[in-house]
């Protein structure tokens, strides 16, 4: 795991050395273990590492093949690399490391392109060729490691953090409008742009090749994509058996390393699930959980504090386990530091995942985490019922559309931002955005299992690509590596196979309390759709106790909506109640205002709006001054 860097001149111009280490140097938090540079004529790469396999001298980047025609420099870890050595190896090629850099670049020296068809792993890297005069970068399947690139007047710029790219003296900062339009609409971005303007995310599952030469255009190519698509050829016993299987095959290929592995550990069946195998492998496995001080919460959310049940299981299992125990005006502290390392905003309040990955780098270098069991397998129901009434996938699309307005509602645009923001954002519409997600499965009418598998393959495209972007910023923010058990190649084509009926409860008593009708019949609907992952719990109920398999889902949240109206308020005043605040460059205050206020009188909960805001106006403060 590591920070990659690198500038190519298309038209030939000499490339600044002193540039590229300003940009490897400001992200040294992700490899405080070394750094490194290779330099051409008009292209070079920079490399900062975090060392876990082959912690010798021999895995030093970037790193070039035995002819030097093939640099590489690469952030991740691609775990079948040991049966790809073998195999390359008996085709003739000899190796003077053990690591996995080694095994990518040998592979496209063997395969070209087409090795990421290989690798089971994530990852993002970037090969010069020098027979070839071009440049090849590729980002995993799955999109757990970023990859950001600005190109223009021949400029291309490449790095694991926009921050990096920043550091280029023809780069300034700017506000993208659009992508603002987008994050306030989702809470997420769903398009390829990041808030600053001109600097775009590399899409997952997609290579990016960029020849030598003035004004060639940057080439984008998807080579995979989610498709979850019914096998009921397979009974549920069988499914079950198998998924048991490759979930162990999958923790057990995820523990290679050379230095020392954690597990998060929260009340959930997923980290929980991964502790108990990787805690069968490991002696005093080290577990870390994070727990909220709830004293001055209320309602659902006194259910938010998970360490009982984490505590429960370590015992279980006799881990070596460290608890944090956030309270009220814990945000405020780190606040800065976490928008400086999340830099492009998104999902959800992601304080706690700054403080557990801080937590645990004190005691390990990787760790491992529940994340894509819930989006694979339909752990949030409630999101998925709501799309099974529908008169056909028009119907479908405008329904959810109007859902995953998390924040801003359209309705509400012409009066939340600025008069000379507006037509910008009107020029960009983020229905169109969320459209684009789904044109590939649009036409014909469907049913209803397959509008939830189109739920499903949404989600995996947006939502879990804002998790794993939260997830790798703030764990290495504290040089901390990350893995995702759950993101297994042979895992995930499994769970794409799995039939929705093994997944959720009967679909045909969901359109009986259709949710959509009004009345009493709404709370009925909640009340009876709270289920999920019902295949995925009775496969990894050997693994872990009863609390576990059955447990409700909930995310990984702090209790904000009560803190946000209580302890915190003071804080959240000073920011986004001075009308000197920066957000009211693009937002009116009075509306604002208005939202605001209707969360403090528990009108309606705004907990997510407001740390948006919060997030926003930190942002400002930070990348433009």
């Amino acid at each position: 795991m590591c920070g990659i860097t690198g500038l190519f001149q298309t038209d030939g111009k000499p490339i600044s050395i002193n540039i590229l280490r300003k940009m490897t140097d400001i992200i040294s938090h992700r490899g405080p273990d070394g750094e490194g540079f290779w330099t051409g004529s008009h292209v070079g790469f920079g490399h900062r590492r975090l060392a876990v396999i082959d912690l010798s001298p021999h895995g030093q980047q970037p790193m070039q093949n035995d002819n030097g025609n093939l640099v590489i420099s690469y952030n991740g870890e691609v775990y079948n690399f040991l049966e790809l050595k073998i195999e390359l190896s008996a085709l003739g090629y000899r190796f003077h490391s053990a690591t996995d850099t080694e095994v990518i670049l040998k592979s496209y020296q063997q395969w070209g392109k087409k090795c990421i068809l290989k690798f089971n792993g994530m990852f993002a890297f970037a090969i010069w060729d020098r027979i070839k005069n071009e440049l090849f970068i590729a980002r995993d399947r799955y999109g757990i490691k970023p990859l950001y690139y600005y190109y223009k007047n021949n400029l291309f710029i490449f790095a694991s953090e926009i921050k990096a790219i920043l550091q280029h003296p023809e780069i300034s900062a700017n506000v993208s409008v659009e992508a603002l339009n987008e994050y306030f609409s989702f809470q997420n971005i769903f398009s390829d742009l990041t808030l600053f303007e001109g600097i775009k995310m590399l899409p997952a599952a997609n290579t990016l090749t960029l020849k030598y030469g003035t004004n060639n255009p940057v080439k984008l190519e998807q080579y995979w994509d989610f498709n979850f698509k019914e096998d009921d050829s397979i009974s549920q016993e069988e499914y079950e058996r198998e998924l048991t299987r490759l979930f162990e095959q999958s923790v057990n290929r995820q523990l290679i390393s050379d230095v020392e592995i954690g597990s998060y550990l929260s009340g959930g069946m997923d980290s929980g699930s991964v502790t108990c195998i990787a805690a069968s492998n490991f002696n005093n496995l080290k577990t870390f959980t994070c727990g909220f001080d709830l004293s001055s919460a209320s309602g659902l959310e006194m259910a938010y504090d998970e360490r009982e049940k984490a505590e429960f299981l370590s015992n279980m299992y006799k881990t070596e386990h460290y608890e944090i125990v956030l309270k009220a005006g814990d945000m405020e502290r780190v606040m800065h530091s976490l928008i400086w390392h999340m830099e492009d905003l998104r999902v959800g309040q992601s304080y706690p995942n700054y403080y557990i990955s801080r937590l645990a780098s004190k005691f390990v270098k990787v760790v491992l985490s529940g994340t894509g069991g819930d989006e694979l397998f339909a752990g949030y129901p409630w999101r998925y019922y709501r799309a099974v009434v529908n008169d056909d996938r028009e119907h479908y699309m405008e329904k959810y559309y109007k859902y995953w307005q998390r924040l801003i509602p359209d309705s509400y645009k012409p009066s939340f931002y600025q008069p000379d923001i507006y037509p910008k954002i009107w020029n960009y519409q983020t229905k169109d955005v969320f459209y684009n997600v789904l044109s590939s499965k649009m036409g014909g009418s469907i049913s209803p299992e397959e509008y939830v598998n189109m739920s499903l393959y949404f989600e995996s495209k947006t939502f879990l690509q804002g998790l794993f972007l939260v997830e790798d910023k703030l764990s290495m923010a504290h040089s901390l590596e990350t893995r995702v058990p759950f993101m297994d190649n042979d895992l995930v084509n499994l769970a794409m196979k799995i039939p929705v009926h093994y997944k959720l409860k009967n679909l045909s008593e969901v359109i009986l309390i259709n949710e959509n009708e009004p009345g009493s019949k709404t709370q009925k609907f909640f009340d009876q759709t709270n289920d999920g992952k019902i295949i995925l719990r009775n496969a990894l109920s050997r693994f872990v106790p009863e609390s576990y398999k059955s447990g409700k889902k909930q995310g990984f949240s702090a209790p904000d909506a009560s803190w946000f109206k209580g302890e915190s308020i003071e804080y959240i005043k000073s920011l986004l109640m001075d009308k000197r605040a920066r957000i009211y460059e693009y937002m009116q205050y009075d509306t604002v205002q208005n939202l605001i206020n209707e969360h403090f009188e528990g009108k309606t909960n705004r907990r997510l709006l407001i740390w948006s805001l919060l997030s926003f106006e930190t942002w400002l403060r930070t990348f433009m001054p």
